[in-house]
């Protein structure tokens, strides 16, 4: 694991005003932005893998983007995304897997076949496990997220050598822990539910990936969240 120190501090965030990087120069960069849990998830493992060296972080702004980065980077308009190699890629379960094959560092994948089996599961319903929860929001939220929070209970039982869902720390973690992170805060604070309640393996889960040094630095700012969410969702001003 990479020692906390490596991460060092975030960029400055780049928005309408800002000039865009030297693009296409040989630089792998990875755009991501703070408040955006997809791109959390790829900033995780790039951490992981001690890519800080080797991959130069660009936050973007997504409440004032920059138009070179839709007209020159990345015509999606989104993050994550990876400029490298000449070529610019998304979509950030691509992106996990894409990094942990390409470049060096741990693997975030065993070799254990019943473990590979399972990750690919886990990542397929990862897509299941969001909608749902953002869905809840908009109905009894507590009961409606409950179905998919005892998914996460039940899965973390499958194997005993570890606190993650492989055992060790994987790309499943890196997938989940942004949305569970994110949901975690939302009905603690605004629904006073605790959603480790009842589930030990949640929160034991939640305990050691909150000792990951790749993940601290990637964590969202409560305070903002919780302006977002109220605001998009529950009609809050």
């Amino acid at each position: 694991m990479a020692a906390p120190a490596v991460f060092g501090v975030l960029p400055p965030i780049l928005d309408s005003t800002s000039d865009p990087p030297p693009l296409f120069d040989g630089t792998t960069r990875l755009y991501i932005s703070d408040t955006c849990p997809y791109a959390q998830r790829v900033w995780i493992v790039r951490n992981y893998k001690g890519l800080h060296d080797k991959m130069k972080l660009v936050p973007i702004n997504l409440e004032n983007r920059p138009a070179w980065y839709k007209e020159k980077v990345y015509p999606e308009n989104k993050v994550p995304a990876l400029e490298h190699n000449g070529q610019v890629i998304g979509e950030s379960l691509y992106l996990v897997k894409y990094i942990d094959s390409n470049f060096g560092g741990p693997a975030l994948l065993p070799d254990d076949p019943a473990k590979l089996k399972f990750a690919e599961e886990l990542i397929v319903y990862s897509d299941t496990f969001i909608n749902n929860l953002y869905t809840s929001l908009k109905g009894d939220a507590v009961n409606e997220a409950a179905a998919v929070f005892d998914y996460l209970e039940t899965a973390l039982h499958k194997f005993d050598d570890g606190s993650f869902f492989l055992g060790q720390f994987s790309q499943v973690d890196a997938v989940y822990a942004p949305f569970v992170e994110r949901f975690h805060i939302i009905l603690q604070e605004i629904f006073k539910h605790n959603i480790t309640s009842g589930r030990p393996k949640l929160a034991a889960w939640i305990e050691a990936i909150n000792k990951i040094d790749a993940y601290q630095p990637t964590k969202c700012n409560p305070e903002t969240l919780l302006a977002y969410i109220k605001k998009r969702f529950l009609g809050e001003s």
